[in-house]
């Protein structure tokens, strides 16, 4: 049972002590997204920010802190677009590609430059939103519209330094990823408010009985299609040769490779999410520009045909991303050597270079198969939409694919844990 697992996991004083640090986490994340921005009118905030799909969705992931622009505006998506741009350097950077290869070393180098990085982003960002936003800032004189401009863009960027180090605190003495839980934690508490909002629309006439029923289906579907793709795998068959080492003989057993069908998780949306957030916040500087028109119409999810070419795009870096990451975190060289130096192969295939050659075939077919997935459930916003009439509230295949994929991922770490103590976990 459940109940009994979790009541296991609680009298473990380890990983006890992990989930009542990643709680407490979660706690100050909350404080944070209520304490507001200094010299800001919210009243003219709220104006200016409106009711799009994506401003709708920022203010998701960031727990509500977007659109009442607390010290926790801009979330952790700077830290997200650093992690993003020095994985792609990596790649062509020779000097990254070596400290990427230096162990702990060389990844303690890239995450310090990673946290740089965050700063001067989130630098960036927090003067164009504080430029956007200017007509809701309140100065005392005009000689003072620029120290308060500079002052706000500070504020906003110590927040998002201080969310950054809050994840990393997770990831280093709590449970799960910290990153990945901090948007995780900023969705789920929004749960509420969209409920409530929901039974309003209901409740007014503005929709019906009908709608909500597609809605549950749809969230039922997304649900169990993400829980059956993240725990999908093809198993590759591997046979190792018997070794006779004095008396003993080893090996000539089976075993099996688990290739899992969706290897990199939600960070494929995670990272296409983060890119494409730029667009919609330099429109939102400049609501009345051309620009703004033009990317509100055609790269937005406004439920309507014009929202294509921005699906289609959002699709394509999704799917981009998923191969990307796949090829960091799973490298078929490197497993066929391994292979090879312990005696091992698969039945009908050399050692060395067509091993890694098969591994790479099939690694690129179930990647495919896995990002076409995540892709699809990311653009189900607009079906719902166009379906529901739900265009006052916004739902996301996107949000719900986060919550149920950083979910299961931390689970499976508890699970991992409780099964190395002798307890019976969660996973069945």
């Amino acid at each position: 049972m459940a109940v009994d697992s979790l009541k296991n996991a609680w009298n473990v004083a380890d990983l006890r002590k992990k989930i009542g640090y990643t709680l407490l986490m979660f706690l100050i994340f909350r404080i944070g997204a209520h304490i507001p921005t200094p010299f800001i009118d919210r009243d003219i905030l709220n104006e200016m920010f409106g009711s799009g799909a994506m401003m709708n969705f920022m203010d998701t992931i960031s727990g509500g802190s977007f659109k009442s622009l607390s010290v926790f505006a801009l979330s952790i998506t700077p830290y997200i677009t650093a992690s993003i741009i020095f994985q792609l350097l990596t790649v062509v950077i020779p000097k990254l590609e070596r400290l990427s290869k230096e162990g702990d070393y060389g990844r303690k180098k890239i995450t310090q430059y990673t946290r740089y990085a965050t700063v001067g982003l989130g630098f960036i960002q927090a003067i164009g939103l504080t430029f956007g936003i200017r007509g809701a800032v309140t100065v005392s004189s005009p000689a003072m519209q620029w120290p308060t401009y500079l002052l706000i863009a500070l504020v906003l960027t110590a927040g998002t330094a201080f969310l950054m180090w809050l994840g990393e605190a997770i990831t280093e003495k709590g449970i799960g990823n910290g990153i990945s839980l901090i948007i995780f934690a900023g969705i789920v508490s929004r749960i509420p408010s969209a409920l409530t909002s929901l039974w309003e629309m209901l409740r007014v006439g503005e929709i019906n009985a009908f709608s909500l029923i597609g809605l549950a289906l749809i969230v039922a579907f997304i649900t169990g299609g993400v829980v059956y793709v993240q725990e999908g795998q093809r198993r590759v068959t591997v046979q190792y040769a018997k070794r006779v080492v004095g008396r003993r003989v080893y090996g000539g057993q089976s075993s099996h490779i688990p290739l899992k069908v969706n290897q990199a998780g939600v960070i494929p949306v995670i990272f296409a999410m983060s890119l494409l957030a730029f667009p919609q916040a330099i429109a939102s500087w400049m609501p009345t520009s051309g620009l703004s028109r033009f990317v509100n119409t055609w790269f937005s999810m406004n439920g309507s045909i014009t929202s294509i070419p921005y699906l289609l795009l959002y699709g394509a870096l999704i799917l981009f991303f998923a191969y990307f990451y796949t090829s960091i975190t799973f490298n078929p060289i490197d497993v066929a050597d391994n292979l090879k130096k312990y005696g091992g192969f698969i039945p009908g295939l050399r050692p060395g270079r067509p091993t890694a050659e098969y591994l790479s075939k099939v690694l690129n077919r179930i990647t495919l198969a896995g990002g076409l997935f995540l892709a699809l459930i990311a653009v189900l916003p607009t079906l719902v939409i166009g379906l529901t009439g739900l265009k006052n509230i916004y739902f996301g295949g996107t949000s719900l694919l986060i919550v149920v994929g950083v979910a299961l991922d931390t689970m499976k770490q508890i699970e991992s844990q409780l099964m190395s103590r002798h307890y019976q976990g969660f996973m069945k």
